[in-house]
């Protein structure tokens, strides 16, 4: 979209027209991360990049797991409302050139605690060194080097299949295979072939499995720990792949 022909930070309505085709796979980015795609059948798709391990059409996968040396971490120099840089200090682990592109810095405490800023760009960052993070947003509430912040990729970036203890929050299933590093669109809402572990019914509703990776389990009030990710429409066995309607949040 464009406004007084500059390009304009975001894109603030659903796309109608898109360059990569619903199961194709690409090396490079033809849309950007976390473009929601709505077919008219109610299935919903996000833009996404897969992680270090391919993935596997039909099974549950999650975002990437947070760094901890990348939460809770220093403001580096105080920042003006209206600036378009934060800079931050790393802990004990480097960032790579644009890792958090798209992604989110959020403060967390102390000055200008309770923001959230949309990251465009950065360099990269040694271990414990400082990082400047250019922002889409402008700074909305003064930070000084007392306040705290914290690094999270966009949902949809470097997703990985779900373990069976969740690092992060499941973020949908690809309904192709997925090569290490490629682009693809993954499914979040609507009726989905997906692994099942046990014995799912129909109607009741399907979490993030604890003891198969990528598979879905049935939800035990009261048991279950893992986020809520569909409802069961067809029931096939243990090991198979069941239709589920997905109902991710945030889609």
């Amino acid at each position: 979209s464009l406004q007084e022909g500059k390009p304009m930070p975001y894109v603030e309505q659903e796309k109608k027209i898109f360059a990569q085709g619903l199961f194709d796979v690409s090396t490079t980015a033809l849309e950007r991360v976390g473009t929601i795609r709505t077919l008219d059948d109610g299935r919903k798709f996000a833009y996404a990049k897969n992680g270090a391990v391919a993935l596997v059409a039909g099974k549950l996968c999650q975002s990437a797991a947070p760094v901890a040396n990348h939460l809770n971490i220093a403001v580096a120099a105080a920042a003006a409302v209206d600036d378009s840089t934060i800079t931050v200090t790393l802990g004990a682990t480097a960032a790579s050139v644009n890792d958090y592109q798209n992604g989110f810095l959020h403060t967390n405490d102390a000055a200008g605690e309770g923001f959230i800023y949309k990251v465009k760009s950065h360099p990269a960052a040694i271990a414990s060194a400082s990082l400047v993070l250019t922002l889409y947003d402008k700074v909305r509430f003064a930070l000084t080097t007392a306040s705290e912040a914290t690094l999270t990729k966009h949902p949809e970036k470097d997703v990985i299949l779900c373990p069976t203890t969740l690092t992060s929050q499941p973020i949908g299933v690809p309904v192709v295979d997925v090569a290490i590093d490629n682009f693809f669109w993954i499914q979040g809402a609507g009726p989905c072939a997906v692994l099942t572990d046990g014995v799912v019914v129909v109607g009741e509703t399907v979490v993030a499995s604890n003891g198969v990776a990528g598979a879905v389990e049935d939800f035990v009030p009261g048991t279950s720990l893992s986020a809520i990710v569909g409802s069961v429409l067809r029931v096939n066995a243990d090991t198979e792949y069941s239709l589920i309607n997905l109902a991710i949040h945030g889609f």
